[in-house]
This record gives C-alpha cells, structure tokens and sequence, in this order.
C-alpha cells in the first residue's frame, strides 16, 4: 500500500539517537545517513522509514491526527522499543503499554511522540481467546 514512510526533523542527529534505539529494539539496524542531505533512512523487512530536513527549507512538524504503526513480535518487543524510544528522547503517551480492543481483535500497544512530535503506535496483534 506504501513504498516508504518519511517524517520531518529539526535535529537530524537528535533523530538519528532516538530511532537507532527504537528500531534496534524492533530487531532492525541502525539508519543509514544520506551524505548529500540531511537525511537517515532506515531499512527492515522490506520497509523503509525516512528521517529528514523539510526539503522546503521550513520547520518540520508532526501532523495532527497521524500516527505511524510499527510492528513488533510480541508484547515484549513493544516494551523493550518503548523502554528504548523514552530512554533516547521519545515522550509516552496515550496512557500505559498493554492490551487493547481494536475493531481488528485484540492488540498490545504502547504510544510514543518521537523527539520532534510525531506519533508512533508500537504493537502486535494477540492470538484469539
């Protein structure tokens, strides 16, 4: 549905710290720094997540309403990215880690605003009662 996921940021090397940890903890790599721009890309399992400068020269902001998902293997993954996302910079948010009920069955979730305010949704999908 998506060939890549790109948020902005204002401090590249602030980012870079924080999404290291978080997706290490998510079994990735660290991101790639782009020499020609100020940009680190990271990829894993056939996606790819873009940290950059606004190509237009402004601020780079969160967008209101949107959140970016990311995949964990279990509730265990989740909370070691968040322990990783808070530790490195990231904000907890939308109440405690744990099981949820979403219109797809049940889920544990975690919420985190990155250093630059982007919403990230850390999860994984449980198995029916």
């Amino acid at each position: 549905m998506y060939t890549h996921i790109m948020v902005g940021s204002n401090d590249i090397a602030r980012s870079k710290t924080f999404y290291d940890a978080l997706f290490t903890a998510l079994g990735g790599q660290p991101g790639m720094q782009d020499p020609k721009v100020e940009r680190v890309l990271y990829l894993h399992n056939g996606a790819v997540f873009i940290v950059t400068r606004p190509i237009d020269g402004q601020p780079a902001t969160h967008a209101n309403g949107g959140t970016i998902g990311l995949g964990a293997v279990d509730p265990a993954q989740v909370d070691a990215a968040h322990a990783a996302g808070t530790a490195h910079g990231g904000t907890a948010i939308e109440g405690p880690l744990g099981e949820r009920d979403t219109g797809l069955g049940k889920a544990y979730l975690g919420y985190l605003r990155d250093p630059d305010g982007n919403k990230l949704c850390l999860g994984c999908r449980l198995p029916a009662a």
